[in-house]
């Protein structure tokens, strides 16, 4: 049986016997910078000491605001060397939304790294807390204040002791992205990370060899997934890990890599499935994939291209993935395997197994946790030794969440005779026609998922009739001639009505002119829509769309 230890003296351990073996890999165009286990402990070990010349008190919080870098986890590493607790934000922050958590979060120090708005994000930090710059990259703002990076470090020695933080002392606190509401600081102790790995080692679910391992970081470090994903298991496992220079580079970063795991959120997903569409339609690929010795050529060319050669495990989460994209990827060799959970789960609570037939669902729980189903709701509640400790400075929340020992995930789901969990949307999210009756939006979103041609989509209809459907067109959609895409629409629109219940049919469909994204305020960081924004921002329009001639509108 595995044992519990913080994930930390992991660390320890790899400095000390593979002090060469590169851990931190950072892009700069074609060149690559790399640093070994025991040079990012030298590193972490001088900042540490640097921490503790700021005279915070053990168990200050400090706080990390940047892109994904090798700083952001040096920068963490010191800050658990150092006795303190790391508190991280998204990079896409505006002034009054860091002004909040900073405050929420007591952050008494602040790492400011890799970011593109931090001239107007300055403004939301007070004037009293220490900054800590990490190191200018190219094309990111130049971050003047406080202390810089590279000084800072020359200026103490390296802490020579290793302290081993107690299992029940906090290692962090995570704000929720959250589409609604004040943002709520999860924590979580060492002891969290620690059962998650205990349960990892036994179940070995994800094929992790200790020092075989390649991992790219791309997604939000400061969110759960990522940070348990990437930071906890390149730690635990000994795995070397590469960064991503741009959204721009991402592609060719990624071929670089070749990771042994990769991890997307099932936007990302969609766009492979887009930009293979676009140079090799449907119909080909159909064709190709049908013919004798061709399909397993075309799935190597198609995996090499997307630098998911070496992939042992490929894994979605944060959102629900539709069964027909995993169906898609499987046609193409590619067995996407889904985890669910949340922040306050501290990741997830259940898997899709390989080899099980897991249609439909989310998988079963892993070791060590539970679920059931509130029998009037149907809302999905779950407990498990990794779960959050609870809301800082938030007892209220924490009540609310945890009812008789149960967390209340706000996902309505039911679990099928054999274990396996079926999500069936937000308990928030379903709304109420004119009819008088609940329409849950998710699984009929979920339904347009194969159409190539729609990107994004959200059905809403509060007080309406009949529900409508906001869409954005994918870049394979907007190159069409505008009689297609209405075509296409409606054939899909048919196709998907036909399997409702008459209150759920979909009346029109709204192509809207703006992409969604985080920086208009219609995705939350980790590329959930926020329909609350979308119901704001169209609204008005709503009546008028359901009313139209046409079951396809433009705006």
């Amino acid at each position: 049986m595995a044992q519990l230890k913080a994930f930390l003296s992991y660390f320890y351990h790899w400095e000390k016997t593979c002090p060469d073996e590169v851990y931190l890999r950072q892009p700069f165009g074609d060149e690559w910078e790399e640093y070994t286990w025991a040079e990012t402990g030298r590193m972490a070990r001088r900042m540490a000491a640097g921490l503790r010349s700021l005279g915070l008190p053990g168990g200050a919080h400090i706080g990390i605001v940047s892109k994904n870098c090798r700083e952001w986890i040096i920068a963490d590493l010191a800050i658990m060397m150092a006795g303190y607790v790391s508190v991280p934000f998204f990079p896409t922050l505006r002034s009054d939304q860091i002004r909040e958590v900073l405050a929420l979060g007591d952050v008494q120090a602040l790492f400011v790294g890799k970011l593109e708005g931090w001239e107007e994000m300055k403004e939301g930090v007070a004037g009293h807390i220490p900054i800590i710059a990490f190191p200018h990259y190219p094309g990111n703002s130049r971050v003047t204040e406080g202390e810089q990076w590279n000084e800072f470090l020359s200026r103490f020695d390296p802490m020579e002791e290793s302290p081993e933080p107690g299992l029940d002392s906090l290692f962090t606190i995570i704000f929720t992205s959250g589409t609604t509401g004040t943002p709520k600081g999860v924590m979580l102790t060492y002891r969290k990370p620690a059962e998650l790995i205990k349960m990892e080692k036994e179940e070995g679910l994800l094929k992790l060899r200790s020092g075989e391992n390649s991992l790219i970081s791309y997604l939000p470090l400061n969110h759960i997934a990522e940070r348990a994903l990437t930071e906890v298991l390149s730690i635990v496992y000994r795995a070397e890990v590469s960064f991503v220079e741009s959204l721009d580079t991402f592609a060719q970063n990624l071929r670089d890599i070749q990771p042994t795991l990769f991890f997307a959120v099932p936007r990302i997903w969609t766009k492979f499935q887009l930009g293979i569409l676009e140079r090799m339609p449907q119909s080909r690929l159909n064709l190709l994939l049908s013919l004798p010795f061709f399909p397993s050529l075309i799935r190597k060319k198609i995996r090499s291209a997307l630098g998911l050669n070496r992939a042992r495990m490929l894994i979605t989460a944060a959102a629900p993935m539709p069964d027909s994209m995993k169906a898609w990827y499987r046609r193409l060799g590619m067995n996407i395997q889904e985890i669910y959970g949340l922040t306050e789960t501290c990741g997830g609570f259940t898997m899709t197994r390989e080899g099980e037939d897991t249609t439909g669902t989310v998988g079963r729980a892993l070791k060590g946790a539970e679920m059931k189903t509130d029998p009037e709701t149907g809302e999905v509640l779950a407990r498990g030794p990794w779960f959050m400790d609870g809301y800082y400075k938030n007892p209220e929340k924490t009540a609310e969440v945890f009812r008789n020992g149960w967390f209340h995930t706000g996902d309505s789901g039911r679990i099928d005779e054999r274990g396996f969990l079926r999500l069936t949307g937000r308990v928030s999210e379903a709304f109420k026609t004119a009819k008088g009756k609940f329409v849950v939006p998710a699984p009929i979103e979920w339904e347009f998922a194969g159409n190539p041609d729609i990107e994004q989509i959200c059905i809403t209809g509060l007080g309406l009739a009949q529900p409508i459907a906001l869409v954005v067109l994918s870049e394979l959609g907007r190159a069409k001639e505008r009689s297609a895409i209405e075509q296409s629409l409606r054939e899909t629109l048919e196709s998907v009505n036909e399997k409702l219940a008459n209150y759920e049919k979909v009346a029109t469909m709204v192509i809207t002119r703006e992409l969604w994204s985080v920086e208009n305020g219609l995705l939350t960081p980790t590329l959930k829509v926020k329909r609350n924004e979308l119901s704001s921002r169209y609204g008005l329009h709503f009546e008028g769309w359901q009313l139209a001639e046409e079951v396809v509108v433009w705006e």
